[in-house]
């Protein structure tokens, strides 16, 4: 599987490092060029050709930051396509869509147009614990413990596989089916608060360095790669800090722009 990062963090910020200034960018991860996983960030990274590739968006929940690039997706590339782009998510991500964006105030109903009979978008409703074929990657759905419905992934080739994490909190089924899964290659897990910031992180239902390395335990494999994202931007130095002081070996920060290559 080739992933490439369009965004990766918990917020869209310019920060300054000593690196000088550099963007940070809500998520969005490009897989096999074909099928895109949450749709933070899209078209501010990707030409119309490489959009018009997109096969399948894949979306773990409706907050802003997750799906605020598909309404621009679809209108960039709503007269160019012969076939819709496939929209998978639980039934309250699809039908928060249509209720709350493509609902003709929002934004114009791609679901619909350019005519009802030739739509830009499409839906598909995926169930947690149940395994789609998509684009050639076969993906199942595993409920999280986040403010509103959601779910992460494992995504997987027939060889190699991914768990994508989606936003969470506690959750101990997404660990236990990283560690049921001989052909997990790496996990892919957010961090969103420093451990101080535990109250927040607890309130608004996401993980620190410290519940990370809580639940990475459950796997049980200590050499399996680790990405981390998702991070607030305003936070990130410090989360980094932390991080990189919890031992687990193999632990890499995603950054913008970044392609992993999973399995070989």
């Amino acid at each position: 599987m080739r992933i490439r990062v369009l965004g990766c963090h918990g917020s869209d910020q310019r920060i300054a490092d000593f690196h000088g200034l550099w963007s940070c960018h809500a998520c969005g991860f490009l897989i096999n060029d074909v099928v895109l996983l949450d749709a933070g960030t899209i078209c501010s990274k990707l030409t119309l050709e490489q959009q018009l590739r997109i096969q399948h968006v894949l979306l773990s929940h409706l907050h802003f930051d997750h799906i605020k690039d598909l309404p621009l997706l679809a209108d960039n590339v709503a007269e160019l396509r012969t076939t819709p782009v496939v929209v998978a998510g639980i039934p309250e991500v699809l039908n928060g869509l249509e209720a709350h964006v493509f609902n003709e105030i929002v934004y114009p109903n791609f679901f619909r147009l350019p005519a009802p009979n030739r739509p830009t978008l499409t839906s598909k409703i995926i169930e947690p614990r149940t395994m789609y074929q998509l684009s050639g990657l076969e993906v199942t759905p595993i409920a999280v413990n986040h403010l509103v419905p959601t779910v992460g992934f494992l995504i997987g080739d027939g060889v190699s596989s991914v768990l994508y994490g989606g936003d969470t909190y506690v959750t101990e089924e997404i660990w236990d089916v990283a560690a049921r899964t001989p052909s997990l290659k790496a996990v892919f897990i957010e961090a969103s608060f420093p451990n101080e910031e535990a109250e927040l992180a607890r309130a608004s239902k996401h993980l620190t360095p410290a519940l990370l390395a809580q639940g990475f335990e459950r796997i049980g494999r200590p050499d399996l790669p680790v990405y981390v994202y998702h991070l607030k931007p305003r936070f990130r130095d410090r989360i980094i800090k932390q991080l990189g002081v919890l031992g687990i070996g193999r632990l890499s920060v995603l950054e913008e722009g970044q392609t992993l290559l999973i399995g070989e």
